[in-house]
């Protein structure tokens, strides 16, 4: 079974971020806006951040974490404030109450339920009263274009993930496209929005 652990993955987000195609049609305009409206200017922790694709996009006081130290090093190499799980823990970002947001953005789905529940709920005291939390994951074709990938996480999971650490969930879509397109589409997402409190 392939892992999100090591250099390669690491290389291989860059290598499909960098593609030319996608820089020169922009196509994260769309997804960076939808990040825009989800969270807004909000100091957000990106759980599983990767390579940064969202944490650049995010507002001030963003922070990422990602197990993986060579995606780590490759986001603070693009000047982002990054960290493992252990070094975040250990800075002054990791102190309690410290974030309007957490984000975890093709996150869930590279693990089974507990761990997700551990995950996820690992950082929720990070997290303000009140703060936004996203969790966005790939649709059918989306799952199926990555190895990596565990378990199919459609609304009803990401619900029950929501209840089970007492979020309150406030919207569900599919974006970009409708829902029909995710068993087409590589980059239809599921998009869960709620809040901690």
């Amino acid at each position: 079974m392939s892992t999100t652990e090591g250099s390669s993955y690491t290389e291989r987000l860059a290598r499909l971020e960098g593609a030319r195609w996608k820089r020169l049609l922009d196509v994260q305009a769309p997804y960076r806006r939808n990040l825009r409206r989800l969270v807004g200017d909000r100091a957000v922790l990106d759980v599983g951040c990767g390579i940064g694709r969202n944490l650049a996009n995010l507002g001030p006081g963003s922070v990422g974490v990602d197990h993986n130290a060579h995606s780590v090093a490759y986001c603070r190499e693009r000047g982002m404030t990054a960290y493992t799980p252990d070094d975040f823990r250990a800075s002054a970002h990791g102190a309690p109450r410290s974030f309007d947001g957490l984000l975890a953005a093709h996150l869930v789905e590279h693990m089974d339920q507990p761990s997700a529940l551990e995950v996820v709920g690992s950082y929720l005291p990070s997290l303000r009263p009140g703060a936004v939390v996203v969790v966005i994951t790939p649709q059918e074709r989306g799952y199926a274009s990555d190895a990596t990938h565990v378990r199919f996480c459609g609304f009803d999971e990401v619900a029950e993930l929501y209840a089970t650490l007492g979020l309150t969930v406030r919207e569900q879509t599919s974006f970009p496209l409708p829902r029909w397109a995710g068993k087409l589409f590589t980059y239809n997402e599921f998009v869960t929005e709620g809040s901690i409190g």
